[in-house]
């Protein structure tokens, strides 16, 4: 069973930073894609950010490009999302995503196979 626990949301105002954590137990972390999706109410869920098993691979979505930075630690079975620069748009539930199947960086939700329950980030003016 791989369970995925995300950590780091928040209020913050804009132009402010967070990072968000997301620890991954169960299987082997180093082998699975990461990704990072978010959900604001009333709008369907939306890619942010994903990353290769080894980290050296990134993509992001075009409205988080030079503000936000996916990472990971392949020793620690985590991934985090450094977020700066926040906006008000920004915020949402923010949830981490694996994908276990050796795919590529997919920005589609149906990529991935396992789920955190989120965490919230709320961006005030």
């Amino acid at each position: 069973q791989v369970q995925l626990v995300e950590s780091g949301g928040g209020l913050v105002q804009a132009g402010g930073s967070l990072r968000l954590s997301c620890v991954v137990s169960g299987r082997t972390f180093r082998s699975f894609v990461m990704g990072w999706f978010r959900q604001a109410p009333g709008k369907e869920r939306e890619f942010v950010a994903a990353i290769s098993w080894s980290g050296v691979s990134t993509r992001y979505a075009d409205s988080v490009k030079g503000r936000f930075t996916i990472s990971r630690d392949n020793a620690k079975n985590t991934v985090y999302l450094q977020m700066n620069t926040l906006k008000p748009e920004d915020t949402a539930v923010y949830s981490c995503a694996a994908d276990s199947n050796w795919g590529t960086e997919s920005t589609t939700w149906a990529a991935y196979d396992y789920w955190g329950q989120g965490t919230q980030v709320t961006v005030s003016l």
